[in-house]
């Protein structure tokens, strides 16, 4: 568990005790198997039934200025209602929340001078516009000084690679094209804090990575505090360096990528290369094997790696061995299995 920041400057963002209950009308179906009650349907068409769903139950928790954290869990968890939250575009229900040493709800104007928040499937660019006329746009409406403009301009021109899209209309950009656009222009008034909703959301392997390598400079060299989601497990644990889950609305974990492989008892993967000969090892599962090339997992909390490394010495025919960590998506699903258990 991460140590909480206690001098108030250096609290990034701080949610305390925080709820959120949404209202929903639904209509109230006719429970009879009967199909002929014709004026009992219509009357059912204007009588609905108060539902009210628990988004956010008692969460608390605090990010440091200049840190890097990921916030997961599984569809209908709690995430973008908590994004939405810090931004100012939803009120809680109960507790309360302070962003950059401000109320998202009292003021949201002076908050949004310092705030970056990007959502993977939504764009503020104009559509029927060059890039840059969005930027520029951007500018005169933010007021952003002409030095601090130029400056960002020319960071992320480079940086995110859209030298040569800032004078295509928005319409004509690929998605990943898009996303790299949309991330620039938040940029450009030098956010302190940016909120990412799936930013990689439908990227292909080349937008992914100048997305991720970009996230880290911003966060390491500039010292941009970054709070991101992501179904993708893989793309968090190498942006991230601390993680929190949400389950059914409750904070669920709050700590490394390493401490969540704990809860699932540490399991390993490793791949032997035969000399063709057949292998099998007492306490591991073989997931696949490929002409005499073997992968296992192994939980190493119930089998030490000096047990697991003598019973390798003693097989025949050895010619390589490699040990990794489980993939971090096989350890997060094997946690919202346990989840959703009643």
């Amino acid at each position: 568990m991460f140590q909480a920041a206690t001098a108030p400057e250096d609290i990034a963002v701080k949610v305390e005790s925080v709820s959120k209950v949404f209202t929903q009308w639904q209509r109230n179906e006719e429970k009879s198997g009967r199909k002929d009650h014709s004026e009992k349907k219509i009357v059912h068409l204007f009588r609905q039934d108060k539902k009210t769903v628990s988004a956010l139950d008692n969460v608390s928790f605090q990010i440091r200025k200049g840190e890097f954290v990921a916030y997961a869990g599984p569809n209908g968890a709690g995430k973008s209602t908590t994004m939405k939250l810090l931004s100012g575009i939803l009120q809680p229900t109960e507790g309360t929340i302070s962003v950059l040493g401000m109320s998202p709800e009292k003021d949201r104007i002076a908050l949004m001078k310092k705030l970056g928040v990007l959502f993977g499937n939504r764009t503020e660019l104009w559509w029927d516009h060059p890039v840059m006329q969005s930027f520029e746009w951007k500018k005169v409406v933010w007021d952003i000084p002409d030095t601090l403009y130029k400056r960002n301009l020319d960071m992320v021109t480079e940086l995110l690679d859209i030298g040569e899209i800032r004078n295509t209309f928005a319409r004509e950009l690929s998605l990943g094209q898009r996303m790299r656009a949309d991330l620039a222009m938040m940029l450009l008034h030098s956010p302190e804090l940016i909120l990412l909703d799936e930013p990689t959301l439908g990227l292909d392997v080349v937008a992914k990575r100048q997305m991720i390598d970009f996230l880290k400079k911003i966060n390491q060299e500039e010292g941009v505090t970054i709070l991101v989601t992501s179904h993708d497990m893989d793309d968090l644990e190498e942006m991230a360096r601390r993680i929190l889950m949400i389950s059914k609305g409750k904070l669920a974990f709050d700590g490394s990528f390493d401490g969540l492989r704990d809860i699932t008892g540490n399991l390993t993967h490793f791949i032997v290369t035969t000399d063709g000969r057949e292998l099998q090892l007492e306490g591991c599962r073989l997931l696949s094997e490929n002409r005499g090339v073997f992968e296992f997992e192994v939980d190493l909390s119930g089998l030490p790696v000096k047990v697991l490394l003598e019973r390798l010495s003693k097989a025949d025919g050895i010619m390589d061995v490699e040990i990794r960590k489980a993939p971090i998506e096989q350890v997060i699903a094997q946690i919202y299995q346990t989840w959703a258990e009643p």
